[in-house]
């Protein structure tokens, strides 16, 4: 099995795309990316050439992935989200030397229209809604919304939410078990 890839599409000689993935309508990936397998690349996307992307992996059309972001397994970028690699970005001088990390973790979601500021981390399971500013670190299994974003709950790992109450909660919907504390969700 190969990638698929669009003929409108751009994949650079050194770019490194797993099996299975997608390369969709006018997508641009820089030399050095590193993508895993089942990956999908929506119309109009960028990947710069220092980023890791894991696998199962889904880019909503509209999307730049910038210097310095990993994505791990699992992840979804809806349309339009943004991510940055600078604080402080000016036109006349050059901070490519100060570039920011950013990791999302596996099986985070980043609704439509979100903006994750760069040096962040959002956790495991991690659900950002639309068009929340993330400027801080998110918890896993936190749900994040507003601007700047706040955590409003937690959500489980098949995206449902979860009651906030401390102590023990069930998934309604699939019925796993996550222990809620003041500031942590974890699952049992």
């Amino acid at each position: 099995m190969t990638a698929t890839i669009h003929s409108t599409a751009i994949v650079d000689d050194g770019a490194q795309l797993g099996d299975g993935t997608r390369v969709w309508h006018w997508v641009h990936i820089s030399a050095g990316a590193r993508i895993g397998a089942r990956c999908s690349f929506g119309q109009n996307v960028f990947v710069a050439g220092d980023v890791l992307i894991g696998d199962n992996v889904k880019v909503q059309n509209n999307v730049s992935i910038y210097d310095a972001v990993t994505l791990e397994d699992d992840v979804f970028c809806g349309p339009s989200m943004v991510f940055t690699n600078v604080n402080n970005p000016r036109s006349h001088v050059s901070r490519k030397h100060e570039y920011r990390r950013t990791v999302v973790k596996k099986g985070a979601t980043i609704g439509a229209n979100a903006t994750v500021v760069c040096g962040h981390t959002i956790g495991e399971y991690a659900f950002i809604g639309a068009g929340a500013v993330v400027t801080k670190d998110v918890p896993p299994y936190a749900l994040m919304v507003g601007t700047p974003a706040q955590r409003l709950g937690w959500v489980c790992q098949c995206g449902e939410r979860i009651s906030s109450s401390l102590g023990e909660q069930l998934c309604a919907a699939c019925g796993s078990r996550y222990q809620i504390s003041g500031n942590s969700c974890t699952p049992v």
